[in-house]
């Protein structure tokens, strides 16, 4: 597992529909030193995030409020920015494309959000 000292200072995209797991994510994302970015809960706001904010790599809601997070997740491949998925449904809902990124399974815990970071990290150019 990563320690949270490697994750110092990395900035992190947070989309998430869900007030109270967003709010989790922003405190899991500070006690191990990074900085968020965001949260959007919806689409247009994620993606206005994506084009205008300096950001490291992000932690992506599969579904926002009945919509696919795909246009999103498109948008950071061009940039190069890494990211994770997170969802309840494992990797069953994704695109062929994003087979192999990172998944966060619902509900997860500090711990699983540092080790997916630091594969994120590694990745940053």
């Amino acid at each position: 597992m990563s320690e949270p000292a490697d994750l110092q200072g990395l900035r992190v995209l947070v989309v998430e529909d869900e007030m109270m797991v967003s709010m989790l994510i922003e405190d899991m994302l500070a006690d191990l030193g990074c900085a968020v970015v965001g949260p959007a809960s919806r689409l247009d706001e994620a993606i206005a995030l994506v084009k205008d904010a300096t950001i490291d790599c992000a932690v992506l809601d599969v579904n926002l409020g009945g919509q696919p997070i795909f246009p999103v997740a498109d948008l950071l491949r061009e940039k190069g920015a890494p990211f994770a998925f997170a969802t309840g449904y494992g990797d069953a809902g994704l695109r062929e494309v994003d087979r192999g990124t990172p998944v966060l399974q619902k509900p997860f815990r500090e711990g699983d959000l540092a080790r997916v970071l630091g594969e994120l990290r590694a990745r940053v150019g």
